[in-house]
């Protein structure tokens, strides 16, 4: 089928085309490349490089007529959206629309919109999180997201668009850059790999740091190529269902770091702690049970494997 990936260029999206085209698919890239490189691209991929924000975007849906949208093109950082929420709200929430009033006029079938159970669900009293959890964001990246998935059931309400919800947690993995959910994992590690030292953000109570639920964006993939065909108007949480502390992530990257350099200076063993910034959440895990059930899809790489995997490619990119 031909699949219209935007944001194809960035981490997480640019791995989801390689699964596309690999399984055989047509696949249709749509970037302005504001964080997604250029040699991300899949060279079998076409690209057109445009914002989804564009009075020229339904131009390119109507002539490529897409089967399935695939929407991963957003403002991704929770810092930058406190600083400037109507950016955020300009690109997540505008840019949506225009992809789903293009979408509606060209006949497509289904899109699959990437949400955040990262942050969609703020400081949950039900933890771990599964889906029937009642929103509550706390930052207004995870407050466009939560208003994205609202669109999405009018727009199959009104206009019969399926559409497929993946609330991502943290994800990590080749190709990620430092803003984002998960950047600490590329902060980190460039930071390690040039001998300087680290800044773990923490609430008072939480020396350790915050506690997230790290995935593998191979399982991502994954998660992408099976909500091709299931999983209608549904939402899913993408996750491992496993907590880690910053601290607990810092020691794995160090530790596979010092495997790999040898001379890292154990003087950086420690990061200096800073106190959490406006938007972080002190703890967020996610139940994947539903995923499980309904997309046919678990997390099969442990954080060890993936940080490993990881500074395999940075190593070879840097």
């Amino acid at each position: 089928m031909k699949i219209l990936v935007t944001g194809g260029a960035g981490f997480i999206a640019s791995n989801v085309v390689d699964g596309y085209v690999e399984a055989g698919h047509d696949v249709v890239v749509i970037d302005n490349l504001s964080t997604g490189k250029k040699e991300n691209l899949n060279k079998s991929a076409t690209f057109y490089e445009m914002d989804i924000r564009s009075p020229e975007l339904p131009k390119i849906i109507n002539t490529e007529k897409p089967d399935i949208i695939n929407h991963h093109a957003a403002q991704i950082s929770v810092p930058a959206s406190v600083e400037d929420p109507g950016l955020d709200a300009d690109v997540n929430i505008k840019g949506l629309i225009n992809l789903l009033e293009a979408s509606r006029k060209s006949g497509l079938k289904k899109i699959i919109f990437i949400s955040s159970g990262g942050a969609i669900y703020g400081e949950a009293d039900n933890y771990p999180t599964d889906e029937t959890y009642p929103p509550n964001p706390l930052s207004p990246y995870a407050i466009t997201k939560l208003a994205s998935e609202h669109y999405l059931y009018y727009y199959h309400h009104q206009w019969g668009i399926d559409y497929t919800i993946l609330r991502y947690s943290n994800i990590y993995g080749p190709r990620q850059i430092p803003n984002g959910e998960a950047g600490v994992v590329s902060i980190f590690m460039n930071l390690l790999m040039h001998n300087k030292e680290c800044t773990l953000y923490h609430f008072p109570e939480r020396p350790s740091g915050m506690i997230r639920d790290y995935c593998f964006v191979g399982d991502i993939v994954e998660a992408n190529l099976l909500a091709l065909d299931h999983g209608e108007n549904e939402k899913y949480n993408i996750a491992t269902g496993v907590e880690t502390a910053t601290l607990n992530l810092f020691n794995v990257i160090f530790d596979s770091i010092k495997t790999i350099k040898g001379d890292l200076d154990d003087g950086l063993s420690n990061p200096r702690r800073a106190i959490a910034r406006p938007g972080d959440i002190t703890r967020s895990c996610l139940i994947v049970e539903k995923a499980r059930t309904g997309l046919g899809w678990q997390p099969t790489t442990s954080l060890d494997n993936g940080i490993k995997a990881t500074l395999e490619w940075y190593t070879k990119h840097q």
